[in-house]
């Protein structure tokens, strides 16, 4: 693809006013993504196209394998040149798909370069981005105030020492960046060894001895204060499905003692001592005000010789078929009963399950908080033209797409925020199309003001982060 047009995937002028008026300089709120807290503190240079662009991202590491590569220049040892080139030679084959139009979003946002990425242009397109990466306008700090971002939420676990987040705390970067609560370990139940080595982590961050149960829930308890200290306000979750039954004390007690031992649980067990250290984790999110957001849908590392040869988190995940309704509403329905039902965030992975989770949704909203049960924006596989429109649409008929908190990077890469400005024409697009047909019987500045709430507003008025004094308002100005 070459020039990015203003207009990109605007088809009416109403979409084009929408866009241009109300969505394009809204600032960004990232409250989900992968990025880290190091990086941003250490501000460093990256060293090169590859680094900045390539390197962690198994989004492009699954199309340069479908197109023949070798792993090698992927995830393996070969020079940055040599794999910047097999994604180059990769790119023209990515045709429809989200990766073809992010590419060019990409290199035209950072780099303001205009032609399309192919095997031709690779060497000036790695001269030009490199000459502007040893500069000091793209490093992370600089990239932060570059693309208006507000906040940044990483992604830790409470096993983690927070340092780097003390430290942008004393010395804040332009983006404030708080920590996410997110305790892997207890959805790993059932691989031997995981959980107990994680309590011995958590254990250390939390200054404590984990010997029993009660003691592992005052060390999440005083480890989920910290993070509140830091400015978290939500925990994430990465769940196939919630659990739909939670185990007794009696039991979670029994449990804890096999996993403190180095045992795996057995599958049936492992998901309701899960479920009961959710419940858990659910109970400490309302009392202090946190969302809780649930990723649900994902098979994950299902290719069993690259998940030994490379580890989690390299390209070989999938939708997921798992039933998601039942377990989820149970779920929801206890902590409902127990006055304890947090904020919370559904992220969707098999786009099947939209109108059931908006469904779900609806049934637990309570008229204390506008939005306060969201399906959150099309994730991963559906973070796409046709996945967001189809998002948005399960949302609109069957909820509040005025309350929408809007779109997450989910990303590791300090490249993935035009990521953004691709939704926001999308939404601006859906909307501006169904004015002009007169679908949408409204008036256009209403319709306006809906668009920069998803964009900005409503993430920050949701989360309710300790955010400085700078206004949304004056950062529009900038």
């Amino acid at each position: 693809m070459g020039r990015i047009s203003e207009n990109f995937l605007l088809t009416t002028a109403a979409a084009q006013r929408l866009f241009h008026d109300y969505a394009q300089g809204q600032p960004i709120l990232d409250f989900h993504c992968h990025l880290t807290a190091e990086t941003i503190a250490r501000n460093e240079r990256f060293r090169d196209l590859h680094q900045i662009w390539l390197e962690g991202d198994h989004y492009k590491w699954r199309l340069m394998r479908a197109n023949g590569v070798e792993e090698r220049l992927c995830t393996g040892e070969a020079p940055a040149w040599d794999k910047f080139l097999a994604w180059a030679r990769t790119a023209p084959h990515t045709l429809r798909n989200p990766i073809y139009h992010w590419n060019a979003l990409e290199l035209a946002r950072y780099f303001d370069i205009e032609p399309e990425l192919n095997e031709s242009t690779a060497p000036a397109i790695w001269k030009r981005a490199n000459e502007l990466l040893a500069g000091d306008e793209l490093r992370p700090q600089a990239i932060l105030r570059k693309f208006k971002v507000r906040a940044v939420c990483t992604t830790d676990d409470p096993a983690d020492d927070l340092a780097a987040h003390r430290e942008l705390a004393q010395h804040p970067a332009p983006a404030q960046v708080f920590p996410t609560f997110r305790p892997n370990a207890i959805t790993l139940l059932g691989e031997e060894g995981v959980f107990r080595a994680w309590l011995n982590r958590l254990g250390a961050a939390a200054n404590t001895e984990i010997a029993r149960l009660g003691d592992l829930e005052l060390a999440l308890q005083a480890r989920h204060q910290a993070f509140h200290e830091l400015g978290c306000r939500a925990s994430d979750h990465g769940l196939p499905a919630c659990p739909g039954t939670i185990c007794s004390r009696a039991e979670a007690e029994r449990h804890f003692a096999s996993l403190r031992a180095g045992k795996a649980l057995p599958a049936e067990d492992a998901a309701r001592m899960t479920g009961y250290l959710l419940h858990y984790c659910a109970h400490l999110d309302a009392e202090q005000g946190w969302a809780m957001q649930l990723h649900l849908g994902a098979l994950r590392n299902i290719n069993p010789p690259m998940m030994r040869r490379l580890g989690r988190d390299t390209g070989y995940d999938a939708i997921n078929d798992h039933p998601q309704a039942a377990g989820l509403a149970a779920f929801l329905g206890r902590l409902s009963e127990e006055n304890a039902l947090p904020k919370m965030v559904f992220y969707n992975l098999n786009p099947a399950d939209n109108t059931m989770l908006s469904t779900l949704a609806g049934c637990f909203q309570d008229g204390s908080i506008p939005g306060k049960m969201q399906l959150g924006s099309a994730w991963w596989f559906n973070d796409h033209k046709a996945g967001i429109e189809a998002q948005l649409n399960a949302l609109s008929e069957t909820g509040l797409l005025a309350r929408f908190v809007g779109m997450v990077t989910d990303s590791r890469s300090f490249m993935s925020y035009p990521r953004h400005e691709y939704f926001r024409r999308v939404l601006c697009n859906l909307a501006g199309r169904e004015l002009e047909s007169g679908e949408l019987a409204a008036e256009e500045k209403s319709a306006g003001r809906m668009i920069a709430d998803i964009c900005y507003a409503n993430a920050e008025r949701y989360f309710q982060f300790p955010l400085g004094k700078e206004s949304a308002t004056e950062m529009v100005k900038a």
